[in-house]
């Protein structure tokens, strides 16, 4: 991929509040902080009250207007609008205000660029980038050439931009079949901890809730941790070992986001999919944020996009350094807790959950096993949870935890 020279923009964020939408405000002021992550600055804001977007200049004449105006007073370089734009309204946007014009899904697919680490997670953003930019190639073009780098030109970039339709199909097409076989990859490693018996758990929540700073607390790892949206991509699983000698797998998913584009959800299904075959699920919540009960909805909404509720769910509102106690509540999940996964606040509790979780699919034995059945023991070490075993004169004493289906062949 290439990269551009950063530029710091000044842009005006506009947005449209139709019919009884109430959360225009809330969502201009997260588009706000997706800009700032992207690296611009925010100069202004305009919100237009009106039954709907308008099909060709997603905001009405007058206040096309207005923000024409208003790019001139506050030396703005573009806008971004807070929906997914069509071509024909970039076209139009572009040839109104001769700026350069960005919509919020072209933002997030920016940051992700950006944020990306990983081989599959720049294979992800780019299959990504270029399904959305096929159809918006015309409406793009100049917007982007305009200024020569900045917010939207990672990734692909103005190069690829240049290339006609049927280049675009065959990237995409050579994208998706590297994909594939790093998914083939994913599967093996799935399958391996399935052999193992090692159950997993998924942490996921919206955006800068607080996960990767959870993982880290909990198994001592250095997941990148940063207060921005998308301060990670792609995800992480490490080993966490309970006090009881208890062991499952975390993994830490991409954050989930209101509006969250199409593309993305499609192009990182693989990633996301971590989610759909865990065994738990470990939702994060911003406990500080005045907009969490909207985001726990939204992490719902987009975690039945992918198949994967139904799972048994531990709902950690996160955060309580900052605003310790509150009413919110999580009708959904089937245990609560509150932490601050920032200053080790609650999660001793929650490893205590964890255990109590993991022990009500396991069955605890006490056996003292003859020397000539050593055989059985490397069967509970390998399926189950060895806890102890001690060598004595009349044979392995051994305590331990070990799923049904191995206690049925011990037993057997």
């Amino acid at each position: 991929m290439e990269y551009f020279e950063e530029i710091q923009e000044r842009v005006i964020l506009v947005g449209v509040q139709a019919g009884e939408n109430p959360d225009a405000e809330e969502s201009l002021a997260e588009l706000g902080e997706l800009a700032k992550t992207a690296g611009a600055v925010v100069v202004g804001r305009l919100i237009q009250n009106r039954e709907a977007m308008h099909p060709a200049t997603y905001i009405g004449r007058g206040k096309l207007e207005e923000l024409g105006e208003y790019l001139l007073a506050a030396e703005a370089d573009g806008i971004i609008c807070d929906d997914e734009l069509s071509p024909a309204q970039f076209n139009n946007l572009e040839r109104e205000l001769s700026c350069k014009v960005l919509d919020r899904t072209l933002l997030i697919l920016d940051i992700f660029a950006k944020r990306a680490v990983t081989r599959e997670g720049k294979i992800q953003v780019e299959l990504a980038q270029l399904r959305y930019r096929s159809a918006r190639l015309v409406g793009l073009r100049d917007s982007l050439s305009r200024l020569g780098g900045g917010i939207g030109t990672r990734g692909p970039g103005e190069k690829k931009l240049e290339t006609d339709r049927r280049l675009i199909r065959t990237r995409i097409s050579s994208l998706k079949k590297e994909l594939s076989q790093v998914e083939q990859h994913r599967a093996r490693l799935r399958a391996g901890r399935k052999r193992g018996n090692l159950r997993t758990a998924a942490i996921v929540g919206y955006t800068n809730a607080g996960k990767s700073t959870l993982l880290n607390a909990l198994t001592g790892s250095q997941v990148l941790s940063e207060d921005k949206l998308f301060a990670t991509l792609d995800p992480t699983t490490r080993l966490l070992t309970l006090e009881d000698g208890q062991q499952i797998l975390l993994t830490d998913t991409v954050g989930f986001i209101r509006k969250l584009p199409h593309h993305l959800v499609e192009a990182f299904k693989s990633t996301l999919e971590e989610a759909k075959y865990a065994d738990y699920l470990i939702h994060v919540v911003d406990a500080s944020s005045p907009q969490a009960e909207m985001q726990m909805y939204t992490v719902y909404e987009t975690l039945e996009e992918l198949g994967a509720l139904g799972k048994k769910t531990i709902t950690v509102f996160n955060k309580q350094d900052v605003t310790p106690g509150g009413s919110i509540r999580d009708l959904r999940a089937d245990y609560t807790l509150r932490i601050s996964a920032k200053t080790g606040e609650g999660l001793d509790v929650f490893r205590e959950r964890l255990s109590e979780i993991l022990s009500e699919e396991q069955i605890y034995i006490e056996r003292l096993f003859p020397y000539s059945d050593a055989g059985t023991i490397a069967l509970i070490r390998a399926g189950g949870q060895l806890i102890s075993e001690e060598y004595t004169e009349a044979g392995i004493a051994v305590k331990a935890r070990v799923p049904m289906e191995i206690y049925g062949r011990i037993d057997g």
